[in-house]
């Protein structure tokens, strides 16, 4: 069987068991014009057990197709790891690498797959190893949600605090994702809620800009970690108030002062949260006219950024400019008087 047939018949399921045990090594081996075997594509699509015994072997399986991918990293993607006697699963192979530079191990911790490795394989050590591009294989797993499947006591303050290239601790990659939820309550501590990237964000930042304060103590959410600024100028609760999240801030801390923070272009909260349509989440009682009509560096207020955005409607009516009457309509059409906002 020519090996893209072999191939096809792999991946349509037309390949039955008793004609994959006759296959031979060399024809489970031969590469097709991208270099991929048929154990790449037994790997695959889990019909490792399917083969004869004798063909699984540790070289056959480290196998590299023309991307640098072997049978090994398409069965850890595929969740098919467990197909394999464990003894063919050790350090070495489970470390070879991609073209990109992605081990077996870092494709495992994507798909979710950790948990099909031999017990105890795991140490820090490995969880430590880099891709090509910086990221650890602990932050492949905060990225994928998988924290919640490493042995607990791997998830020491010293692994959540390592950053990848950029500066993203493993903290700031669960809270972008939303996974902050799987580390354990007592790692979230004020010092590690804290820790900024380059860019000067912290992992709270980073939780209100992908969208998930709500994975955040409530402790941690007081008004001085709020106006934190990044590089950019940027704090959490703009954040808060451009993403709809102004609700998840404790009403206590939920002030005139807070709601008034500026940043560098002069904007309050009341600016993003007015752009974006989320003035409705700001306690009845706490916005005020006075707050409505506060500017920023270019003169524009909260008010008119609502009016701008078409966003009238989440103002409350009493704080709405009242439509102008004939007289002034006239005058405005005539170009001698200029519409107020």
């Amino acid at each position: 069987m020519e090996t893209d047939a072999l191939l096809a018949a792999i991946r349509d399921g037309t390949l039955t068991r008793d004609v994959a045990q006759m296959l031979s090594a060399e024809q489970l081996t031969a590469r097709n014009a991208s270099g991929t075997t048929g154990l790449h594509a037994a790997a695959k699509y889990g019909r490792l057990r399917d083969l004869p015994p004798e063909v699984l072997q540790p070289s056959s399986l480290l196998l590299k197709n023309d991307s640098g991918y072997t049978p090994l990293h398409h069965a850890a993607y595929g969740g098919h790891l467990a197909q394999l006697p464990p003894h063919l699963l050790s350090r070495d192979s489970l470390l070879a690498r991609s073209n990109s530079g992605y081990t077996v191990l870092h494709l495992a911790a994507a798909s979710g797959h950790l948990d099909q490795l031999p017990t105890d394989f795991l140490d820090q050590d490995l969880l430590l190893i880099r891709t090509d591009l910086g990221n650890t294989l602990i932050h492949e797993t905060a990225e994928n949600g998988t924290l919640d499947r490493l042995p607990p006591e791997f998830l020491t303050d010293a692994l959540l605090a390592a950053r990848n290239v950029s500066g993203e601790t493993v903290l700031h990659i669960a809270a972008l994702n939303g996974h902050l939820d799987q580390v354990p309550a007592a790692r979230l501590t004020p010092q590690a809620l804290l820790l900024k990237t380059k860019a000067g964000d912290t992992v709270i930042h980073a939780a209100a800009i992908a969208g998930h304060l709500d994975q955040i103590p409530a402790t941690a959410l007081v008004q001085g970690n709020l106006i934190l600024t990044s590089k950019t100028g940027y704090t959490v609760i703009h954040a808060a108030a451009e993403t709809g999240q102004l609700d998840r801030i404790p009403r206590e801390q939920l002030t005139r002062d807070l709601l008034l923070t500026r940043n560098d272009h002069g904007d309050t909260p009341l600016h993003a949260a007015a752009c974006e349509g989320h003035l409705d989440q700001i306690p009845p009682g706490l916005l005020s006219a006075e707050m409505l009509a506060v500017r920023n560096y270019d003169g524009v207020t909260p008010l008119v950024t609502a009016i701008r955005s078409g966003l009238i409607g989440q103002v409350p009516p009493e704080f709405r400019p009242k439509p102008p009457g004939a007289i002034a309509r006239v005058l405005t059409r005539l170009g001698l008087s200029r519409p107020p906002f």
